[in-house]
């Protein structure tokens, strides 16, 4: 069974900076698109970063030059590297991997406040 978990999340001030790491396990082949969404109460799940096994990249327009995605093809990880934090990043973040379906992490909690 492939499964992924999400470690690295927490609380920090505005400004800081966070690294979220996704675990994936269960998986010999490697997945295509990869990434990360969040959802904060009362709102919508968005997706924040994406990809590909190419290593291309796609991001939210709200966190363009301050989030960087990356993953690891061999063990299928994916990371988010999060900077410059804002109130408004605060949310629950969830990995996500696709290969014969889309199979996501349980969540983690990001709050950014002071």
């Amino acid at each position: 069974q492939v499964q992924f978990v999400e470690s690295g999340g927490g609380s920090v001030q505005p400004g800081g900076s966070l690294t979220l790491s996704c675990a994936t396990t269960g998986s010999t082949f490697s997945m295509n698109a990869m990434g990360w969404f969040r959802q904060a109460p009362g709102k919508q799940r968005e997706l924040v970063a994406s990809i590909t096994r190419g290593g291309s990249t796609n991001y939210a327009d709200s966190v363009k030059g301050r989030f960087t995605v990356s993953r690891d093809n061999t063990k299928n990880w994916v990371y988010l590297q999060m900077n410059s934090l804002k109130p408004e990043d605060t949310a629950v973040y969830y990995c996500y991997g696709d290969l014969t379906r889309r199979y996501w992490g349980q969540g983690i909690q990001v709050t950014v406040s002071s």
